[in-house]
């Protein structure tokens, strides 16, 4: 069929009516004619999930990559190297993968590629592969990260059966416990531990506060609790892990849990098996997520095959490595990944120190995002100047 002049401008006119989101979401990046290195950064422990499945991409196409060179750091650090990195024009890192105190650094330094809606083409529907927490927790990226791994979290309790014979089933129970059992109770600094930023974005909930997502207007009944439980308190772990081994040794004998720190200490073996969990009368899931980002300055031809192997990564059967040991349990982002489709490791290792409780405290309990990150940074310098640097 012929196009005349006129149906050609016509056609163009429309073209131009559309929003700008939607050329660049019909625009694909073109692949490079020869395989690149990619230098990936991880921030989060993410590696411990996903390097099988990004050594799987790796192998499988060939075409676009020649090799892959990881590396870790601590989340803290990133944002001023890659800011420098980007001063000097010379980017050395591709893909960093990020729990949400990079992302957020990143997003205020504006360090990162804007992936959404620029990029939605060379990507799965997001919003139909996703977990619908999963998929409300992309917002917090801003555009600029996208998920590869989603868990629930907590906050939950994990204590030793043999040493806690009254549970507690209230936060006020838990006060009053610790009160009777000074030094016995523990939670690591929240800006350094996934749990302890889990239990004080849950407390609110718990507690029923004014507004869960406010910490500076609407946080009055935790910033009490918190004081008064510091009493009892004899110092916070700067980790996770510190703790977990301070419960395992006998020195403490509760502590507040997520769902991967209770199972993957138990399958290393710094806890015992038989430590047990439970939740507390008005608990809500506060989830957690890792984030892909990709640093501004990146050429082209890398972020088209980094959009691809984003995609690679949200396949159900390469977000089955993400059981692993139970790290970040359950661990895949996208729906319809069950643990038969998991490796047989992971399977035993979950069937053996898994929960059975688990399922039904997930389907049956809210799950709420943490809080903005510019909230989260506000909540974490006041739990540190009013909790922490309070005197008993």
């Amino acid at each position: 069929m012929r196009i005349t002049r006129r149906q050609a401008i016509g056609g163009l006119a429309a073209v131009a009516t559309l929003p700008a989101t939607r050329l660049f979401a019909q625009s694909r990046l073109a692949l490079p004619t020869s395989p690149v290195a990619l230098n990936v950064a991880d921030v989060a422990g993410n590696l411990a999930l996903t390097q099988m499945a990004i050594e799987n991409y790796a192998k499988a196409k060939p075409e676009l990559v020649s090799k892959i060179t990881f590396t870790k750091a601590p989340a803290p650090e990133l944002p001023g190297k890659l800011k420098a990195q980007q001063a000097a024009n010379r980017l050395d890192i591709d893909l960093v993968l990020t729990g949400t105190d990079a992302l957020s650094a990143g997003l205020e330094q504006d360090l990162w590629v804007k992936l959404l809606p620029d990029h939605s083409a060379s990507l799965p529907d997001l919003a139909a592969i996703y977990q619908e927490p999963a998929h409300r927790m992309l917002a917090l990226g801003k555009d600029h990260g996208v998920i590869v791994t989603y868990y629930p979290s907590g906050p939950l309790l994990e204590y030793m059966p043999d040493r806690v014979k009254k549970v507690p089933t209230t936060a006020e129970e838990l006060l009053a416990w610790a009160k009777e059992n000074p030094n016995k109770f523990l939670y690591a600094r929240p800006a350094n531990s996934g749990p302890g930023r889990t239990f004080l974005m849950g407390l609110p909930y718990l507690l029923g506060d004014s507004d869960p997502h406010d910490p500076v207007k609407g946080w009055d009944k935790t910033w009490a609790y918190l004081k008064e439980l510091h009493k009892y308190i004899e110092y916070y772990p700067t980790g996770t892990g510190a703790l977990m081994k301070e419960l395992g040794e006998g020195t403490r004998d509760m502590t507040v849990s997520t769902t991967g720190w209770d199972i993957n200490p138990r399958v290393l073996g710094v806890v015992p098996k038989e430590a047990a969990v439970a939740t507390l009368k008005g608990f809500h899931w506060v989830a957690d997520a890792h984030y892909m980002c990709v640093p501004k300055g990146i050429a082209d031809e890398k972020l088209a095959v980094l959009l691809d192997l984003m995609s690679f990564l949200l396949t159900p059967e390469q977000q089955a490595f993400t059981y692993d040991k139970g790290y970040f349990y359950p661990g895949p982002a996208v729906k319809d990944v069950p643990l038969s489709m998991a490796p047989q490791e992971s399977q035993d290792a979950i069937a053996e120190f898994g929960r059975k409780e688990y399922a039904d405290w997930i389907a049956n309990n809210p799950v709420e995002i943490p809080l903005e990150p510019s909230s989260m940074v506000v909540a974490f310098r006041r739990w540190d100047e009013e909790v922490a640097g309070k005197k008993s």
